[in-house]
């Protein structure tokens, strides 16, 4: 593996600094545990701030560490200004934004404006009468008649979308666990106090957000049914999966919440906004969600995250969708999180990781939009495998085992080989850490010149130093089975990729050469061969100009 920059690439770039950026995902239970109790937390966080910062990128993205009851690990939200005891103090918070501005990192955390938990004082208010000032603040209907739920609406975790709450006579909807109420976004009263909840974040110095599950965050008023989904033979292991969420999300005042977001963000500087958007219909949402200049700054859908599999068609379709028209919005992508099952398992066998990890590095840090690495990517991490007694995912429990645990890439970080628990706790480690990925620790890597790890750092320079890879547009030219071809451009300058998503040798398309500096090369890939592309090679080349 191989990778150099060509000065003549070089160039100040002056668009903002999120666009074209590369942020790191932490999972704060899973980062570092400073405190020993078995749970990564907020000191541990900042503690390795060096190793995220000599990585190369240009923020984090926290996910939630945020008071709260933990039945989806934080996600369901006990207040939106405070800081889970578990994880640290809010004056673990500000040292941490410190250090990572000191690192010119900037900070992204999450915020989640579709529902929280059920011990939120909000819904503590809400749930004892219909009368009081909160009343309407959560989605609460009277049952049918035959006292069954409103509709035919379902939960992602499992069965329906309402829950009987005997004090108000009524039925509460949570799109996730029960113990997630559904948030009454539509409310312009509901949306002022999560507004205020970000000022809290903004005032404390963060760099932006991610908004997750923003397209859950309205519904249709009128409560009609879903229609089923066609029956397309495929397995479906959840209730949810059966239906097309015409009504149940994605009402499009969501947009106009948006424009709310965007303009408090504007009031503090450089801030950086984007949506998670799945679903059906998440092309079209994520560009209505960043549309123009009074809208968010970027979304990112799940087109890698659940792929079966990396091919040139995937990329070069999902890619196409984002052409940069004027006022598109600027798209943001992901091959891991911490609901994905890890890209190396997903993508290949095996024996085969070892080539096809840096090839699938190489191709992500090449495409045109925000890069989000997940942490444990740059070291080629896979995907533990949980055994059911150990289970901690709400979801992978309830529909098992045909769900694919998110726990396997929740497990700890591997910090060294030769420490308990891979370095990561003194403790008890709340997942346990598999040996395989034991064996692929930070200073194992970083003891090794050609690991995963240096290979991650000099694409991110790579990438930093060359507009054209950051910002350019993006030009399929060749995709069929096996290699994908394209060339980004940028006040011209080109850079081109050459790339074999297949674990064999390919003799190159008639009328594809390519000439020109080679930039990087991975797996033997070079333009000195006869038209053969090795298996998982790749080549990123300067072209003339």
């Amino acid at each position: 593996m191989t990778a150099s920059r060509d000065a003549s690439l070089s160039a100040p770039v002056t668009a903002p600094w999120w666009r074209g950026a590369v942020i790191y995902q932490i999972y704060p239970r899973s980062f570092a545990d400073a405190d020993g109790d078995g749970v990564g937390d907020l000191a541990g966080i900042t503690a390795r701030l060096d190793h995220v910062a000599k990585l190369g990128v240009d923020g984090i993205w926290i996910s939630p560490f945020f008071t709260s009851p933990m039945r989806d690990f934080g996600y369901d939200v006990a207040d939106y200004c405070d800081v889970d005891p578990i994880f640290g103090t809010l004056a673990d918070f500000d040292a941490l934004v410190a250090r990572a501005h000191e690192l010119g990192l900037k900070v992204t955390i999450d915020q989640v404006y579709a529902h929280t938990s059920d011990l939120h004082p909000w819904f503590t208010q809400s749930r004892q009468g219909r009368d009081g000032d909160k009343a309407d603040w959560y989605v609460w209907r009277d049952p049918k008649p035959d006292g069954t739920p409103p509709n035919n609406w379902q939960s992602v975790f499992g069965g329906p979308a309402w829950t009987w709450d005997a004090r108000r006579r009524q039925y509460y909807m949570h799109t996730f666990l029960r113990e997630q109420p559904q948030l009454n976004a539509h409310s312009p009263v509901v949306q002022d106090a999560l507004l205020e909840a970000a000022k809290f974040w903004l005032d404390r110095g963060v760099d932006g957000f991610r908004l997750d599950a923003l397209n859950h965050s309205m519904f249709d008023p009128q409560l009609r049914d879903n229609p089923p989904v066609a029956d397309d033979g495929r397995v479906r292991t959840r209730p949810f999966d059966f239906q097309e969420k015409v009504f149940s999300q994605s009402h499009p005042d969501v947009a106009l919440f948006v424009e709310r977001i965007r303009k408090l963000c504007d009031r503090y500087d450089a801030i950086f906004t984007v949506a998670e958007v799945g679903g059906a219909r998440a092309e079209i949402e994520m560009k209505e969600y960043t549309a123009g200049a009074h809208r968010l700054n970027s979304a990112y859908g799940f087109d890698f995250l659940y792929a079966e599999s990396l091919t040139p068609a995937l990329i070069r379709d999902t890619l196409a969708k984002w052409t940069g028209a004027p006022g598109e919005g600027w798209p943001s992508w992901a091959f891991e999180n911490h609901d994905a099952p890890r890209a190396v398992s997903r993508w290949c066998a095996p024996e085969e990781r070892a080539a096809f990890a840096p090839l699938k590095k190489m191709l992500l840090l090449a495409l045109r939009g925000n890069v989000i690495l997940y942490q444990g990517e740059e070291l080629g991490l896979v995907q533990d495998d949980i055994p059911f007694e150990l289970l901690q995912d709400p979801e992978a429990i309830a529909n098992w085992p045909l769900t694919l645990s998110r726990d396997g890439v929740r497990t700890p970080m591997p910090w060294r080989v030769d420490a308990p628990n891979g370095g990561f706790t003194t403790g008890t480690p709340w997942l346990p850490m598999g040996a395989e990925n034991l064996s692929r620790a930070v200073d194992v890597q970083e003891a090794e010149p050609t690991s995963l790890l240096h290979w991650t750092r000099s694409l991110l320079a790579l990438r930093r130093a060359t507009p054209a890879l950051r910002l350019g547009s993006f030009e399929v030219i060749h995709a069929d089975d096996d290699v994908l071809a394209f060339v980004r451009r940028h006040e011209g300058q080109a850079v081109a990729g050459l790339f074999n998503l297949s674990s064999r040798p390919v003799a190159l398309p008639e009328g594809l050469a390519i000439a020109g500096q080679v930039l990087a090369s991975v797996n033997g890939a070079s333009l000195e061969e006869a038209g053969d592309l090795p298996g998982y090679g790749g080549l990123l080349v300067a072209l003339p100009g």
